[in-house]
């Protein structure tokens, strides 16, 4: 095997590691986000209503965007998790300010209204992307 080859090797136990972490992660977030959000994404994304696969979508891109900054520019597992926590809080944040603003918003989605459903994606992917950059220090 060529030498070179053997540092990029010696990394994989890391890359195992992170993406383990970033897997438990983004599970958790999936789980959170479907119990705390009144209307049922997953029966409704099922039932073809495309309102509840975009919010649920750009929530999604949201929570890993910052997971991702999170693992780039963490110092340990620890570091990673905890920002990774942090990331999770936010983006559950942005639903619930969302909800405050269109107060019948889950009832919106589940009537598969778009126009609120990719207010919380743009909402969710835009605060994700303010997160992510901050995670750079």
């Amino acid at each position: 095997m060529p030498s070179d080859v053997m540092p990029s090797l010696a990394t994989v136990p890391d890359f195992l590691a992170y993406f383990a972490l970033a897997i438990v992660f983004t599970a958790v977030f999936v789980f959170v986000y479907l119990w705390i959000t009144p209307h049922r994404e997953i029966a409704l994304i099922r039932d073809n209503k495309p309102a509840a696969a975009i919010s649920f979508g750009g929530a999604f891109l949201g929570f890993v965007l910052p997971l991702s900054s999170a693992i780039a520019h963490s110092v340990s597992l620890p570091d990673c998790a905890i920002w990774g926590a942090i990331a999770l809080v936010v983006q559950l944040l942005v639903f619930f300010a969302t909800k405050l603003v269109l107060l019948d918003l889950p009832q919106r989605i589940a009537r598969d209204e778009r126009a609120p459903a990719i207010l919380v994606a743009v909402l969710s992917i835009g605060v994700g992307i303010l997160d992510a950059a901050c995670m750079t220090w």
